[in-house]
């Protein structure tokens, strides 16, 4: 009897954990359905708040003087129609609408084919899956596609590309029947001419009818619309070699392809045209077997993405709302460690919905990776990224990440987040790059658009909060910014020494210690950055709330910049990073908040006592930098030294305190084992 009560309080309480978690999916769930209804909201309301004259451009080129859509002449005539003349025989009964019509029926017509494309997506994932990943996996699908730049530059311009992209995933996936796949992958090449490299994935894989009949239809659809319109396909097939000079030029940023990236590397002529064949027949023979191994192997939509992948590489011009394949790719399983699982994802996520100049620094030697990004991603996915086959014992079983034990805090609830907070494994290094890159990135819109987009946006306001900190600093007597840096001014090495050092360790050293903390203390590196990235969103927020003119931008005050000279404060000057960067953003000074961030985690990791003390000189000199220079009050390093503190008070709050023990307890008398992370700590 005993037993029995027993086990049904076990049962019963197995019942109800499993019924908690079937409520926290489907809450789950719900949330990120409105989250990907939000998205699409969204992005209507930024098409139709656009003005008339900018949106919808591409079908704003049939427009009549009378309102009404209509075509005369050729569909090339403006060179800005770059579809097939089969798509203009297929768009034609449209233009009789009329044009507020057509535009509202366009916009809400793309996001229904969006969540179609999301939906056949999410089906399409190579099998088994998780309850858990086919409840979530559409909403995840639309709200990637939502955020992504194609589908965005879709809706914006009035494109039709998504339309070959859903027309062979339905073949690929939703219909039954050789033929019907066919025909409807080659209604899409007739759209789109570089689908029509899905007819080798299909004829190598065993559907040899469905080949066939993608060529025949591609054929047949062609060959009606030259009949309907012989002018215009002599102009696309002929005079224009399949669309190639259609749109804006060949060697714009927009075409993603091989030849456009030759193009803007300088080669041109018959050198140009010979090592763009070259190179396109090695991508999409080397491509092609990839897509034929994948297929074979189970994973027909990673198949499908790395064709059209290829496809964005071979052709002449892709532009931007032809890249949806890219994100496809996103389906990919990359690494044998589970740290190592979302570099890819993440970072074709970011590729597909950020501008290549908020991934990479503007910088001179950089240009031929940032113009090109995007290609990149796409020759990767078709040619190098290593995928794991479904056979892999890896695939489904990654070697697991390290986790440091759990350990008593002075609070019940600390950490709020579960054990992968303390993770020991070193994070993967291109994520890690591309996420503080991106970070950064973030932070420099964030930081700008506090004051309204320009420096000179929010000056009265800035201004005016910065008599409120002097005057707060002369009520506690540490007012001390003007004699301070008339003081330094007058000693010529003493202000050369801290200009130099407002100016060069700001950067050098916090990434200096991430990059130590990286190689030798992975556990620490992930505690560590953390609290610097919650301080930087804590400065982020008072950078928007308080506005704040450094003593260097106050007029009146008589403040000397000692580093970038005499100032116009109408039009402060930053150096280069003028138009980058928010002049007013003074409180709170993270050049003292990320120096003392590095101050604390050298004196709390370092092993000997002269790098201790060596590391809190850092905040020493900073703080004395940002006053003698003229560049922040006392009062900013305070704050900045608040947020620091919020930083590793929230990290704490969330992860609990830094791990300092290997993840496994090792028993009395066993061989204790060496961990990837380093040397074992007492």
């Amino acid at each position: 009897m005993a037993n029995a009560e027993h086990g049904g309080r076990a049962g019963n309480a197995f019942a109800a954990g499993a019924q908690t978690a079937r409520v926290r999916l489907r809450a789950l769930r719900v949330g990120l359905w409105v989250i990907a209804a939000l998205l699409a909201a969204r992005q209507v309301a930024a098409v139709l708040g656009t003005p008339k004259a900018d949106r919808l451009t591409d079908l704003e080129t049939w427009v009549g003087s009378d309102g009404v859509l209509h075509v005369k002449g050729s569909l090339y005539d403006s060179t800005q129609f770059t579809g097939t003349p089969f798509g203009g025989l297929v768009l034609k009964p449209l233009t009789r609408a009329a044009e507020q019509a057509l535009g509202w029926g366009w916009t809400f017509g793309t996001l229904l084919l969006v969540v179609a494309l999301g939906l056949v997506a999410a089906r399409a994932l190579p099998q088994p899956v998780s309850r858990r990943t086919a409840l979530l996996a559409a909403p995840v699908a639309i709200s990637l596609l939502m955020l992504s730049l194609p589908v965005r530059n879709a809706l914006y311009l009035g494109q039709t590309s998504i339309i070959p992209v859903l027309l062979v995933l339905l073949g690929c996936f939703a219909v039954r029947g050789e033929r019907a796949c066919g025909v409807l992958i080659g209604l899409a090449a007739a759209l789109q001419p570089t689908v029509l490299l899905f007819a080798p994935l299909l004829w190598f894989t065993g559907r040899r009818r469905a080949a066939v009949s993608t060529g025949v239809t591609f054929a047949a659809l062609t060959a009606l619309a030259w009949a309907a319109m012989p002018h215009d396909s002599n102009t696309y097939w002929v005079h224009h070699l399949a669309g190639v000079g259609l749109g804006r030029a060949a060697d714009d940023l927009a075409n993603q392809s091989l030849h456009g990236a030759l193009l803007r590397f300088g080669l041109s002529g018959p050198l140009e045209i010979g090592l763009f064949l070259a190179l396109g027949a090695a991508v999409a023979v080397l491509g092609l077997r990839r897509a034929v191994f994948y297929a074979r192997d189970g994973q027909l939509l990673l198949a499908v993405a790395i064709t059209g992948c290829v496809a964005v590489a071979v052709s002449p011009t892709t532009w931007q709302y032809q890249l949806l394949w890219v994100l496809l790719a996103v389906v990919g399983r990359v690494g044998r460690k589970t740290s190592d699982r979302f570099m890819w994802p993440v970072a074709v996520v970011l590729v597909m919905t950020l501008p290549g100049k908020m991934m990479l620094p503007n910088m001179a030697v950089l240009h031929p990776v940032r113009d090109n990004v995007v290609l990149i991603a796409a020759l990767a996915a078709a040619t190098l990224v290593p995928f794991l086959s479904r056979t892999s014992a890896y695939y489904r079983a990654p070697v697991p990440t390290d986790y440091a034990e759990p350990v008593r805090t002075r609070w019940k609830r600390v950490p709020l987040l579960p054990v992968p907070g303390r993770v020991l494994a070193r994070p993967n290094l291109l994520l890690e790059l591309l996420l503080i890159r991106v970070g950064y990135s973030a932070y420099q819109q964030v930081r700008l658009a506090a004051t309204g987009g320009t420096n000179a946006g929010g000056r009265a306001t800035a201004e005016h909060h910065g008599d409120q900190i002097l005057a707060v600093e002369r009520f506690l007597r540490i007012d001390i910014e003007h004699w301070v840096n008339h003081a330094v001014f007058k000693i010529g090495f003493l202000r050369d020494f801290f200009d130099f050092y407002y100016e060069s360790f700001h950067f050098f050293v916090p990434l200096g210690v991430l990059a130590v903390l990286y190689v030798r203390r992975p556990a620490d590196y992930r505690w560590a950055r953390s609290a610097l990235g919650f301080a930087t969103l804590f400065a982020l927020v008072g950078f928007w709330l308080y506005p704040l003119a450094p003593p260097r931008l106050m007029p009146g005050l008589g403040v000397i910049d000692t580093v970038h000279g005499v100032q116009d404060f109408s039009k402060p000057d930053y150096g280069t990073l003028t138009s980058l960067t928010n002049q007013y953003a003074a409180m709170p000074s993270l050049h003292f908040g990320w120096s003392l961030w590095c101050g604390l985690v050298i004196a709390i990791l370092a092993p000997k006592g002269w790098m201790k003390a060596l590391g809190l000189l850092h905040p020493l000199f900073t703080v004395s930098a940002i006053v003698a220079t003229g560049n922040h009050w006392t009062l900013d390093a305070v704050g900045g030294a608040a947020v620091v503190a919020a930083g590793f008070g929230l990290t704490y709050l969330l992860q609990g305190p830094r791990p300092r023990t290997p993840g496994k307890t090792v028993e009395a008398g066993a061989e204790v084992p060496v961990p990837a992370t380093g040397r074992i700590r007492s």
